[in-house]
């Protein structure tokens, strides 16, 4: 009996100094390569409320206020009046840098949404976290329902870079209501070497912080040479359940899509290989789908001719 006890004594020390080692662990203070900070979803709320510019809000079924940035055509034309395009931004961005989508889309005569997706840019919600795939989708396939409520009949997914991922789950979960996809510089595999691995202890450090408090933004992005931008709605902080809730590899589009896909990719992409994006490509089905390449384009900055190839793109599929 006595062995016994102390069997359970030794267990239950271990388990106490473990838990104990782990709590250290979630809140211990990180260095921080990163001088941007962010904000808080109670600030973002606020700069929600005074923004001034053309832009919509939708509530989500759990209660999470979404933000909608909206770029007006000058003039509407009958074949184009029914016709939006909607852009799902890429990794550690929100709508607001999309203006140089939003802007020569708009004037080529279609009205174009970003939307920030939760907890970014102006939308509610722990920044860099969601609570799970199914969430996620939810919210992706809410703002395209929410658009086409507007009166547009028919919604164009424009997606960038990480937004190609979350444009095609959109088009996964309701395919009845996109009429086509632009899937701009994202692809399976990216170039080797841009990551450096991550040092065991900060590895730990994530974990423990994953257990105790999953909703905090415990895993810094950062690459070498990459830009870091001043603008404190940029998210640079992401919760490790945010990063693992879906494998990026393993979606694929329905196999019987029927509607015009366009994927793109600039010829000075610093992450994404132009045959690694054609790879991509050959794996979408259907046979409307067009390949080009953005000629001058790193992976975030896309000059102005691309954009307007995309709109010529869009009047000859829709007009």
């Amino acid at each position: 009996m006595k062995i016994f006890k102390r069997v359970v004594y030794i267990i239950v020390s271990l388990v106490l100094a473990i838990v104990i080692f782990g709590l250290i662990l979630a809140y211990l203070p990180a260095p921080s390569r990163i001088k941007n900070k962010g904000i808080t979803p109670e600030e973002a709320a606020v700069l929600r409320q005074n923004y001034k510019g053309p832009h919509e809000v939708f509530t989500t079924s759990d209660g999470v206020t979404l933000f909608l940035r909206r770029w007006n055509p000058d003039t509407i034309s009958p074949a184009k009046k029914d016709i939006a395009v909607l852009i799902f931004s890429g990794f550690t961005a929100y709508s607001g840098p999309y203006s140089m989508a939003g802007i020569p889309i708009s004037k080529g005569g279609y009205t174009v949404f970003g939307l920030d997706y939760r907890g970014h840019g102006l939308s509610d919600g722990t920044r860099g976290d969601s609570p799970g795939k199914d969430r996620w989708i939810a919210d992706l396939a809410g703002s395209v329902k929410y658009i086409k409520g507007l009166g547009f009949k028919r919604v164009v997914v424009l997606g960038h870079s990480l937004g190609v991922a979350f444009a095609m789950c959109a088009a996964d979960a309701v395919p009845d209501q996109i009429s086509g996809l632009i899937l701009l510089s994202g692809a399976y595999e990216g170039r080797k070497g841009l990551n450096k691995p991550v040092p065991f202890f900060q590895q730990l450090r994530i974990l423990a912080s994953s257990i105790f408090r999953p909703s905090y933004p415990a895993v810094e992005y950062y690459r070498e040479g990459m830009n870091v931008s001043k603008d404190t709605l940029f998210n640079f902080r992401y919760s490790l359940r945010f990063l693992t809730m879906m494998d990026v590899k393993k979606l694929r589009l329905p196999p019987n899509l029927n509607i015009p896909v366009l994927v793109g990719v600039g010829d000075k992409d610093e992450l994404f290989e132009i045959g690694k994006v054609k790879d991509f490509y050959n794996l979408i089905p259907g046979n409307k789908k067009e390949f080009f390449v953005m000629k001058n384009a790193t992976h975030a900055k896309i000059p102005l001719e691309s954009w307007e190839e995309i709109v010529a793109w869009l009047d000859k599929k829709y007009k």
